[in-house]
This record gives C-alpha cells, structure tokens and sequence, in this order.
C-alpha cells in the first residue's frame, strides 16, 4: 500500500507539473452531433409566445423575497427575462411554436433558503386556468406546445421528499406539457419523455469574479465540500444519497488523496479550480450545483448518481469531460481514479477548457450565444414541428382537472 502511494504520488506530481507548464492550456471540441450541438443558433428556428400573467404569479413573489435571484432554482426568474427581449419572442400567438407561462413557482423560501414546494401545485393550476380561459391556445392541445420551467428537486412532482414525489406524481395537469427542470433520472415517474434537463442556476458573475490564474498547478486529487449525512432529514442514516456520500466519507476521510469535508470554506471556488477531480454525488435529488461549478472551473466531475438524466445530454459531451462511478463502487472511487490513465484526464480537462462547454452550463445576464438559455431554446427546437396528432378534436379531453391530491384543488 506505502509503495503504491508514493508511487502514484510520483506521477500525480509530474501531471500536475505538465498542467502548471501549460501558461495557456490547449482547449479541445468534440465534432459529430455531440459538442457541434454546442454552438447552435436557434434563432430562426422557432418563435415563442410569453403569456402576460398578473405580477402575483412572478414580479410580486420575487419582490417579497429577493433571494430567489440567487437561488439554484433561479432558472425560472432567469428564463422569463431573457425571453421577453429574446429575438425567439413573438407577439403574435398565431404564428408561435411554444407558449409559455412566466410563474416563480420555487420562489417559497423557508428563513435559511430552502424552497418550500407545497403551494406550487395550485398556483400552476391557478395559471393554466387563467390562460385557458383567456386564450384559446391551451384548450387546443391540453398543453402539448406548452413548456413551463419546473427546477425542482423533483420537477414537476413538487415534493423534495423523494417518496412523497413519486407518491404524488407530476401534476396531471402538465402530463402534455414540456417540462423544463433540473431533475433526470431514467425511468422515473418525475420525468415525462420529452423533458428538457437542464442545469442548476450558480451566479455567473460570482465565479467569474473568482478564477485564479490558468497556470495555478492542480495539486488536489480529489475535491468535495458538502452534507455526508443529512441528520436531520434522516436521523437513522443511509437514505440520504442512498448512501453514497455516507459510503465516500467512511471509506476516504483520512485518505491524503481526497480533500473532502462538510465545512465550506470562503476559496471554495479557487479550490475546485485546484483540483483534478470534484466529486458530483446525488443528494436528495441527482444533481446538484457541483455539476456546474467543476465543468466552469475545469475540474472533471466525477458523477455518482445511477441512471441519472444530465443537463443538455444531446449537447454536451458527458462522457468525455466526465466520470461515472457507480454508487456501490464508492468504496473503490480511489482505485477507479487512480487508474484513469494521464493523457485521459489531460484530454479530459482539455474539453472542459472549451468555453462553449462553460457557456452552456450558465445562465448569464445579458445571455451569451451558446449559453444555457440557448440550450432550452434549441432543444425546443429540435421537437419541432409539432406532430399534429397533439390538437385535439372538438370536444375531446385527455386531462383530468380534479386529479391528484385534494390539496392541490384549493384556490391559490
């Protein structure tokens, strides 16, 4: 074990070596339908109608808690804003692809920020209501060229309980609808075929303003900071992350090649931009933010997380840039990584050096070509056109109004 050690010490010092020589480090695309996808314009391509809703479903939530603007689930306030002056915008709904329904549905936040779902449900129904009672363009398709952002733990089962959110479903009321979210996981009952996955919201500006030098040698292995055990949401253990991050912590937290721990220190961000590999762990949900803030930062990210959907999946090359572990291969993370061989995790980090790859994961203001807004739009436009088997004929229904919980029936 000792000579296998220094041994692999030895060679990480010399790559870590390679990588501080390189003042200018060479970025590397992926051709073929995967990365080309990256750099789609998707201008031309589709026209959006923005519903004009009353402020109480979007600017007055926002207004009593601001916080929301800096939240992971931001992408909803985000997405509404960059569509109003979007060139993709129209005015007029006859010519329009999609429609969407501007509503600040994760902006609920408790006293230290976490979003409380329980009324997202019936503000939803509140807002298709009103708009297929005020427009016609609901009514014709249940919602079928309709998208709405849901960037939940759960999308649009609005539950941060796994089990409650498998319980309850997606809202019947968007089972036609596209759904713009976060969360995806294969073969899952929160994730309807068709959903676009996208990433968290991490402040663009605020990495930014951290990078450090691109010459700063990457002298950490592995990299994580976060929850091992979430105590008190799961007293007894082994439900949250399914265990895996209780499995990383138990079997590495005195191993010298993993800086991991739950204290998150103010270089957070010059740390992972130190770091050859930043673990990505599920934890209540699959993803998290960690996703975005390795690919920004260069750090491969090593994902753990079964069956897990990624953002942009038919546009980013996952497989290249990252690693996947399984969850009960944990205890082996560190013979898994120590066996990637060099001029793989260095083609690796070159990919990840593509500012195309970056751009796509943020959500800047003003939006950039190719960014994560671009990426919605352009998976909308690869669903069209719209099979006309989505219009109904007169008088035929497919959605049930008073399905689901009798909670989610009260007025909003």
């Amino acid at each position: 074990m000792r000579k296998w050690f220094w041994g692999f010490l030895f060679i990480a010092f010399g790559f870590v070596c390679s990588i501080a020589a390189e003042r200018n480090p060479r970025t590397e695309r992926i051709s073929g339908s995967a990365g080309d996808v990256l750099e789609d314009d998707p201008v031309g391509r589709l026209k959006v109608y923005v519903y004009e809703l009353p402020s109480k479903y979007n600017k007055k939530i926002l207004q009593k808690d601001p916080r929301c603007l800096s939240h992971m689930f931001a992408a909803e306030i985000y997405m509404h804003r960059f569509l109003l002056s979007s060139p993709v915008r129209t005015l007029n709904p006859e010519e329009a692809d999609w429609f969407y329904t501007p509503i600040y549905a994760t902006c609920d936040l408790t006293p230290t920020g976490l979003p409380l779902p329980f009324k997202s449900p019936r503000m939803v129904r509140s807002a298709i209501q009103l708009i297929s009672s005020s427009w016609p363009y609901w009514n014709r398709s249940e919602g079928a060229d309709h998208f709405f952002v849901v960037p939940h733990d759960f999308g649009a089962c609005f539950h941060y309980q796994e089990e409650k959110a498998i319980e309850r479903g997606i809202l019947p009321i968007l089972q036609r609808a596209t759904l713009v979210q976060t969360f995806g996981q294969r073969n899952h009952v929160c994730l309807n075929e068709g959903s676009i996955t996208i990433p968290p919201y991490a402040p663009p500006q605020k990495m930014q303003a951290r990078q450090i030098p691109l010459d700063t040698p990457r002298s950490i292995f592995v990299y994580f900071r976060g929850l091992f055990y979430d105590v008190n949401n799961d007293p007894e253990g082994g439900y949250y992350a399914r265990g895996a991050r209780a499995a990383v912590w138990e079997n590495f937290k005195n191993n010298p090649l993993f800086d991991i721990s739950t204290e998150h220190p103010t270089t957070y961000y010059e740390d992972m931009q130190r770091a050859i590999f930043c673990l990505c762990p599920l934890g209540w949900a699959p993803w998290s933010p960690r996703l975005v803030e390795a690919v920004v930062f260069g750090c491969i990210p090593v994902i753990i997380a079964d069956d897990i959907v990624l953002p942009f999946a038919d546009a980013i090359p996952w497989e290249e840039i990252g690693v996947f572990v399984a969850e009960e291969d944990v205890p082996k993370l560190d013979t898994i990584l120590t066996s990637i061989p060099p001029e793989v995790i260095l083609r690796k980090q070159r990919l990840l050096a593509n500012p195309s790859m970056k751009r796509a994961m943020l959500f800047p203001q003003p939006a950039l070509p190719g960014d994560a807004f671009h990426q919605i739009l352009n998976g909308l436009a690869r669903k069209l056109p719209h099979q006309k088997s989505i219009y109904l004929k007169p008088g035929e229904k497919i959605l049930n109004w008073t399905a689901g919980p009798v909670g989610d029936l009260k007025p909003w």
